[in-house]
This record gives structure tokens, sequence and C-alpha cells, in this order.
């Protein structure tokens, strides 16, 4: 069974500006990884999950119908050829093949497990080889979102403390919210992609508390509420993935950050929220205490 939350896929169609923004925002940004069938990546990473920021390649070619890596390109693909923002969702896996077969007899599975490697740096410029198994889960319900499981073959090659210094004090990913007007809708595959039970929220919403972070299912109204309505990715017209908020040392210093960044902002009670105006397609909040 997956585990905690291993990473998210935020897409936008200029890597080189989407990883600026970042670094804008405080966040320690990694070097420049590409994938063999052509997309590329940048990665943020915390103790024990990371953000993958990444695009298309110049002269990108889809990969056949069918194949194992379209399960990914296509989603991500489609995703930019609408908008850009929180693409798609991962979490941890400890054993792909268990995972893949889970997800099949649940009904939310893919035809195939799809397994990769690709270079990387280490802190000290050294190349080294990461590799990855991966199995996809499929929510009917929404085109605006992907979801799958990820087990690291090589993971002392990946995570490292060095990279998990963040200038904002960002600690890792509180929750991902994915805003639906019938939260109850999705209460299904939800609980079968992660393996948790849900939670009712006060808000009318619904809670999966994962081993590290968690997903909250919110009507737009309640996402409004909690995080302002000109924070939010538009139109809300399909079920998504709107807000990332990250866990902090210390909002007063992510203010003093976007301040000196000149990046929007608006301080709501307990959180500061980033526009996904001006996020590339996704609201960030940063939090002390991540609740609704």
């Amino acid at each position: 069974m997956a585990g905690g939350l291993d990473h998210l896929v935020i897409v936008a169609r200029d890597l080189d500006g989407q990883a600026a923004f970042y670094k804008r925002l405080g966040f320690q940004v990694g070097a420049r990884n590409r994938h063999d069938w052509g997309t590329l990546n940048n990665i943020v990473q915390f103790d024990g999950c990371f953000l993958e920021l990444l695009t298309t390649e110049d002269g990108f070619q889809r990969p056949a119908k069918g194949t194992p890596v379209a399960q990914f390109a296509d989603t991500i693909v489609e995703y930019l050829e609408r908008r850009e923002g929180l693409a798609m969702m991962v979490l941890e896996g400890f054993d792909t093949a268990k995972d893949h077969l889970a997800f099949n007899a649940a009904g939310i599975g893919f035809p195939e497990e799809f397994y990769f490697a690709r270079g990387a740096k280490r802190p000290d410029g050294s190349d080294v080889e990461v590799a990855f198994s991966l199995a996809f889960a499929k929510n009917d319900t929404t085109a605006d979102a992907g979801f799958f499981v990820c087990q690291q073959h090589a993971p002392e090659m990946f995570w490292n403390p060095a990279f998990q210094a963040h200038e904002n004090g960002a600690k890792g990913i509180a929750r991902i919210v994915f805003t639906a007007e019938e939260p109850e809708r999705h209460r299904a595959f939800f609980e079968a992609y992660t393996g948790v039970s849900s939670a009712a929220l006060p808000t009318g919403g619904l809670r999966f508390a994962l081993a590290r972070s968690a997903v909250d299912v919110l009507p737009g109204a309640a996402c409004a509420e909690a995080f302002g309505a000109d924070a939010l990715p538009g139109p809300l017209d399909a079920p998504q993935f709107t807000v990332v908020e990250y866990d902090v040392e210390d909002t007063a210093a992510v203010v003093a950050k976007l301040i000196a960044s000149d990046i929007p902002f608006d301080k709501r009670d307990d959180r500061v929220v980033v526009p996904a105006s001006a996020a590339m397609g996704v609201a960030i909040s940063f939090s002390q205490a991540a609740q609704v």
C-alpha cells in the first residue's frame, strides 16, 4: 500500500520562469533534469517529499498511445493545453506491482506499470542515476488531475539534506486542496488511491490524512473562505487541485521575503496566500498551523 505524499507535479509552459519564481518565493530549486521522452524538470526537495516543476522541451513528441510512458506524458500535455498549475499528485510507493494490482482491483488502475531512470546531480555537482517505478490511478470524475504512486529504487542518490534548507523556512507540504462542489463524489476514489478513510470537515469537505501531508477535498465556497476567492485558479468549473499549503517556521519571515521579491500576497489569519494568478496556476499558502 502507498505511504505518505511523495511529490507534486506542478507544470508550466516556461520552466525557466517557474524555477525563477520559486526561487523568489524563497525555495531552494535544484538543477535542471531531463527525461528521455522529452520532459524537463527542476526539483524542490523537503524531508521525505518534493515538488517537481515540469514542462515539455522544444520539439516534444507525444509517446505512442498505449505505451507506459504515455500514462504520464499524456496527462502533462493535455493539462498544459488547458492551463498551468498542479497537474499530478504522487504518493510514496514501496511495491509498485502490488499498488498496480490494488488499483486495478479497485477499478481505478491503468493497464501497465512504468519504470524509468534518469541522470541527476549531487550538491557537489557529481553525476548520479536515479530510478523509479510508477503505478497510475484514474479518477474518472475529472480530467484536471492526475494520480500515481512512485517507488524509488535508489533513494540514497536522490534525498539529500543539503537540498532541503529553504530561505522561506518551509519544512514541508502540509496539505493539498482539491476543490469540488460535491466532495462526497470523490470519497471512493481518494480512499482507494490513498488507502486511508476520510474524515468530515466542518466546512462540508473531506480530509484524507496521509502518513505525510494531507489532502482536503473542499467545496468552492469553503476554499474561497479559507484562502480568498481571488487567490484561486479560475474558473472552478471542474474538480481540480487549487492550493498547496506549506508548513513554515515563521509566517512573518515569509511576508518579508515576499515583499522583498515583489510577489503579491494576502495575509489571512494564520496563513499567507500567494494567488494562483501570480503563481502559474496554483495558489500557494504558507502556514504555521495548517487548518481549515
